[in-house]
């Protein structure tokens, strides 16, 4: 399987900003488990405002637990009709920018 990022798009319904959030407990429940210093090196993600979008690098270890955890998060706080998420070869999408503080 080709390296991925994953694109959770999000019904008008759900508040992007809270989804952001579960993304944010998604990335501390990893430094838990691998370290902060492995997150801050390997973690990154984009939204996109208008698009409803957030776009979460999966090509890394580190990135690939915190896609599986935000899920988890997403289905538990918002249900699974809130919101799709597909895998998409890194190659052909935007690279995620937005730094993990």
């Amino acid at each position: 399987m080709r390296p991925a990022v994953y694109r959770f798009t999000f019904d008008r319904k759900t508040p992007l900003r809270d989804a952001e959030m579960s993304l944010h407990l998604a990335m501390i429940a990893i430094e838990g488990l691998l370290g902060q210093a492995s997150v801050r090196m390997d973690a990154s993600y984009h939204v996109d405002e208008p698009r409803n979008v957030i776009i979460v690098d999966g090509t890394t270890l580190i990135g690939a637990a915190m896609v599986r955890v935000f899920t988890a998060f997403l289905i538990r706080e918002f249900g699974d009709h809130a919101f799709t998420v597909r895998r998409v070869e890194a190659a052909n999408s935007t690279a995620p920018a937005k730094e993990v503080a």
